[in-house]
């Protein structure tokens, strides 16, 4: 498959969003995040009486999500960057793995970004199945990709990192930047504590990938940080086919428990 950069592209205009509101073109906004907004402490003191009302903000937000999501079948998250061209080798493979998803009869949720996470979507979507977006207000990318048949805007990004988890049977880590390594390691915590269970974790791309597994199974397992069960819940590889399958065994050990 290769890509198609044909003029039938589903392209959108440059966009904006205040949870669930869209600012397109010239719309006027504001240049700072809801989430800036809210763990900043600088500003006047008449901001700390609005905390109660963010609260409710909070709350609506998780609502949203759980109903958006409540009927999502089994899935799988899907990072990557935001940068990946279109033409980028990366792209390419993001595509093949949405589909492969897809055929096996996972919904592949990203953060509906552009880049790798266009790419996932896009794969799924052309598959026929469900490509899920789950974005974030930020101050400098545009809204959710083209390729989103379900999507949801997040003002905050703790709510829609627990949306990322509850509805997810599986991480597959396509090669990111500092919010990949976020997904992934909180992601890792939660198994590893046991908040979360039969949850794999795949990194794929064995050159991006090898040199941080390989720190990490010889200093922080080397030097007891984590234990041998912690350091076999990542898998590294290179192959679409062997993704998939660790998924599926994952989520055939999980059924069998529940």
């Amino acid at each position: 498959m290769t890509v198609d950069e044909s003029t039938d592209y589903p392209e959108h205009p440059r966009e904006k969003h205040r949870g669930p509101v869209v600012l397109r073109r010239d719309s006027r906004h504001e240049d700072s995040t809801t989430d800036q907004r809210l763990l900043d402490a600088r500003g006047p003191s008449d901001w700390v009486h609005t905390d109660p009302w963010r609260v409710l903000r909070i709350q609506a937000e998780f609502v949203e999500g759980f109903g958006a999501l409540a009927e999502v079948p089994r899935a799988v998250t899907v990072f990557g960057s935001a940068r990946t061209p279109r033409d980028h080798p990366e792209y390419e493979l993001g595509r093949k793995i949405g589909a492969a998803l897809a055929h096996a009869g996972f919904a592949a949720i990203t953060g509906g970004g552009p880049g790798s996470m266009e790419a996932v979507n896009r794969g799924a979507s052309e598959a026929g199945g469900l490509s899920i977006g789950l974005g974030i207000e930020l101050p400098f990318e545009q809204g959710l990709n083209p390729w989103v048949d379900l999507g949801v805007n997040f003002r905050y990004f703790f709510t829609r990192k627990t949306m990322f988890i509850k509805y997810a049977q599986a991480f597959i880590c396509l090669p990111g930047g500092f919010g990949t390594l976020d997904e992934l390691f909180e992601a890792l915590t939660l198994v590893q504590t046991k908040k979360v269970t039969k949850f794999p974790v795949v990194l794929f791309g064995r050159s991006y990938w090898g040199g941080l597994y390989d720190w990490v199974k010889s200093t922080v397992y080397g030097e007891g940080k984590i234990g041998e069960k912690d350091l076999a819940l990542l898998h590294v590889t290179d192959d679409i086919d062997d993704a998939v399958r660790v998924v599926l065994e994952s989520y055939k050990a999980w059924e069998d428990t529940h």
